[in-house]
């Protein structure tokens, strides 16, 4: 050992004992255990030596069956998320079902056309179902007439078939062969016990002309009458693919039977296929489906029920052993992998033909190993816990949440979102943000010091400007009391940066964990979506908090639905549907010469309506390609008599129509400009067929017009866009742009982009250029072009001197 290795050692000494004295007495003590652990370890080696090998053996064999265990969970549970997925579209249909029939109790108008097409929309949105229905009682409707109900199916056309009940004088649902199957005459009795959810056994159902598994869910009326029931064929198909996807090892099979004891499909890997169906045939005789009793059918399959779920059977076929685990299914189907013994049994070989010397030199190599793990645990045990925490505010941050609220099903989320945040970046600098951000998490912080009414309390920081308040089950009322009093206490704060009084805004938004009785059980993801949700509409109806209401999003949704679609066909036939017009600067020559042309709408105020209020509406409504076609019409007119480039944004789908395509080649032939045309595809879009995309710019670059890719940088397939569609330009994203200046991965990831770029002789355009300082990172990389907020924002009108438009000394 050289003089130069003590010193070396002694530093790596010192190091892990100064970051152990850092870390918190929990991580101390796991450490202390780890040490532990590694001397113990060292002192059984040689103990391990002498224990008799039969006791690997059993170890082995248990981490086989582990591993085993948990190959079958992860399918049971794979199947039982198909099983709940066709229930939560059930329960869609069953609320679409009585929602026509409050309307018809409510209005003598027929809707059974609207409603039989909506039947046929759902069904066509779900590929997953074979067949849907919807039956009401007979007598069910007190005004309108009477009317049955509708079951479709898809039949051999692409469109799915639609049979009305009525035209095919089917007056009682009950006479269906699945009515018997699914559920008894006495389901409607007084002391039964009603189910959200009745499946049947397979079947061949006559009216689709397949073999089909049939969920049935009751509809009700507020008042709870039975208005009929809701349907949903899943096609044998269906049952045969779910376990056509599991994954076996080699000799191992898979199968499902219904609650009929009949086999609705089988995997087997066994290499002798008259054996596989040999063992099939004695699964069958087995009746395994009577071993499962009701409590187990009725249990949710998961994690937490794992001991109580599955059970084991022992299987000799032919003088071969088989271990058989099985469950039920969500869906009372049976659900079992079977494994030879043997081939538990095999990997115990290698165990067998161990020795004390491969014993001693796996020892010596442990210890070594030992050594170098728990010096790089420490480590990483100290930026784990960096990784947790803000490092602005010390505050737990985003993933810390998502790990309290998985320890902690249930309790109460709540969102706190800074109002113009970005506005106060903007005017002060990001230096009075964090600031703004760490008084913001004091304030928040003492409040929940002092208030205690729902108990113990978290806050998290999340976003930029978003923090959250993790809390135990609540009620409305405690939860809207909370809200008030939290919502008061900040508005009586105030904060000065640099003699400069700062008025802080906050919207918030809530969630609460229904009861069991509604909802069983909610994940994380729901929570959060629900008080993102509410904030949204405390953000929509400009309130200063919202607390998220099951009963009413549905509803909300609709009725914001119903508004927006109203007023953008108001909209196109008053012609109040313009282009706004964004500058686009050249880094090179140090003038606008271009623009991007944005849609907007005028309301009936006068007030003028992002994209982002009506455009989804528009989509959903197939306004969409007439509001490309007012664009490319306003944009050429506007831009006829200037001298300057113009871009237009198309979609994907917008490519796709070819009245669309031959609409904007007429336009452009009549025009003339197509030298001057950009059109921008949003690179995000999902491009599939790229034989209709490649002909249309082919036929605009003909004349003339050149293709840009918008927003580069967030989608998936960003370089074969760029490599199959003939691109001139690409647009940076501005998620990347706008934090140029301080995110040196944001700065890395468009260097490589404009490199990128550069080598296939394509210009660059960075979006949402803000500031003087990202503005100057932008000119460093060399892209050709910059658009944002720093120039302009978009006007009606065109802006042909950018607001900070450097001045060029003249020599």
């Amino acid at each position: 050992m050289s003089r130069a290795d003590g010193p070396v050692r002694h530093g790596r000494l010192q190091l892990f004992l100064q970051t152990l004295r850092h870390l918190n007495p929990s991580k101390q003590s796991i450490v202390w255990v780890l040490l532990l652990l590694i001397g113990l370890f060292i002192a059984g080696m040689w103990v391990i030596s002498t224990l008799n090998l039969n006791f690997s053996q059993k170890a082995m064999s248990e981490l086989r069956e582990v591993q085993l265990e948990e190959v079958f969970y992860a399918n049971l549970d794979r199947i039982n998320a198909q099983h709940r997925l066709l229930e939560n579209y059930t329960s869609d249909l069953a609320r679409m079902g009585e929602l026509f029939w409050h309307l018809q109790q409510q209005s003598d108008m027929q809707q059974a056309g609207e409603f039989e097409g909506a039947l046929l929309e759902k069904l066509r949105d779900f590929p997953d179902v074979f067949g849907a229905g919807v039956w009401f009682e007979s007598g069910a409707f007190i005004s309108g007439g009477v009317y049955h109900g509708a079951f479709a199916y898809r039949g051999d056309t692409a469109d799915p078939v639609l049979m009305s009940l009525a035209e095919a004088g089917i007056v009682d649902y009950r006479s269906q062969p699945w009515f018997d199957q699914a559920v008894s005459d006495s389901w409607l009795a007084s002391d039964q016990e009603q189910q959200d959810f009745y499946w049947t056994p397979a079947y061949y159902n006559p009216v689709s002309g397949a073999a089909v598994l049939t969920l049935v869910k009751p509809m009700y009326a507020r008042s709870g009458q039975l208005i009929g029931v809701v349907t949903t064929d899943w096609h044998a198909e269906r049952v045969i693919d779910l376990v056509g996807q599991v994954e076996v090892t080699p000799n191992t099979f898979a199968y499902l039977i219904d609650r009929n004891n009949r086999r609705l499909s089988a995997l087997s890997e066994i290499d002798d296929s008259e054996q596989a169906l040999q063992v099939m045939d004695v699964i069958l005789q087995e009746r395994l489906v009577d071993s499962l009793n009701e409590r187990i059918r009725t249990l949710l399959p998961g994690l937490q029920q794992r001991g109580v779920t599955m059970q084991h059977h022992q299987l000799a076929v032919d003088g071969r052993e088989f271990e058989l685990s099985f469950a039920a299914t969500s869906a009372d189907m049976l659900f079992g992998i079977g494994v030879p013994r043997d081939e538990i049994d095999a990997v115990l070989q290698p165990m067998r033909s161990s020795n004390f010397y491969i014993l001693l030199l796996t020892g010596l190599v442990m210890l070594l190993l030992s050594g170098v793990i728990l010096y790089k645990v420490v480590g990483l045990m100290r930026q784990l816990q960096a990784s947790y925490t803000d490092e602005l505010t010390d505050l737990p941050n985003r993933a810390r949440l998502l790990l309290d609220f998985g320890r902690e099903p249930g309790g109460s989320l709540l969102l706190i979102n800074l109002d113009g945040f970005k506005e106060i970046n903007g005017l002060f600098g990001h230096a009075c943000g964090d600031y703004v951000l760490r008084v913001l998490a004091g304030w928040l912080t003492s409040f929940i010091d002092n208030n205690r009414r729902l108990g113990a309390m978290r806050l998290y920081r999340l976003t930029a400007d978003e923090f959250a308040i993790l809390g135990p089950d609540s009620s409305q009322q405690k939860m809207q009391n909370y809200l008030q009093a939290l919502n008061e206490y900040l508005q009586r704060r105030s904060l000065t940066w640099q003699d400069q009084e700062i008025t802080i805004g906050v919207t918030l938004g809530a969630a609460i964990h229904p009861p069991e009785e509604v909802i069983a059980s909610v994940s994380q993801d729901s929570m959060i979506t629900w008080a993102r949700f509410a904030l949204k509409q405390a953000r929509l109806q400009q309130k200063n908090y919202v607390i998220y209401d099951l009963e009413q999003r549905i509803e909300d949704a609709y009725e914001h639905n119903l508004l927006w679609a109203r007023r953008v066909k108001q909209a196109l036939e008053d012609d109040r549907i313009l282009p706004f017009f964004q500058p686009i600067y050249d880094n090179r020559s140090g003038r606008i010469t271009k623009f991007e042309c944005l849609v907007r709408m005028r309301d009936e105020s006068g007030e003028i309506a992002s994209p982002g209020q009506f455009l989804d509406v528009a989509r959903k409504l197939r306004l969409d390609r007439q509001l490309t076609r007012i664009m490319v019409e306003k944009s050429l007119t506007t831009f006829a008599d200037t001298p300057y480039e113009f871009s237009i944004n198309l979609s994907y789908a917008d490519l796709l129509d070819q009245d669309l395509s031959r609409f904007i080649i007429e336009k452009l032939d009549e025009s003339g400009l197509g030298k001057r045309i950009i059109f921008e595809i949003l690179e995000s879009d999902g491009i599939e067929n790229y034989q209709e995309v490649r002909r249309f710019i082919d036929e605009v670059k003909k004349r003339g017009c050149r293709i840009a890719i918008d927003d580069f940088g967030t989608g998936y397939s960003n370089f074969e866009h760029l490599l199959r569609l003939n691109v001139d330009l690409i647009k940076i994203d501005g998620s990347l742009i706008r934090n140029l200046d301080t995110d040196p991965v944001a700065f890395s990831v468009t260097q490589g982009i404009v490199n990128f770029a550069r080598s296939l002789s394509m210009e660059t355009v960075a979006e949402f250029v803000h500031s003087d300082s990202v503005q100057e990172r932008v000119r460093y990389l060399g892209v050709d072009f910059s658009q944002g907020a720093y120039f302009s924002m978009p006007q009606a009108e065109l802006v042909t001197v950018a607001a900070a438009e450097p001045v060029v000394e003249k020599e």
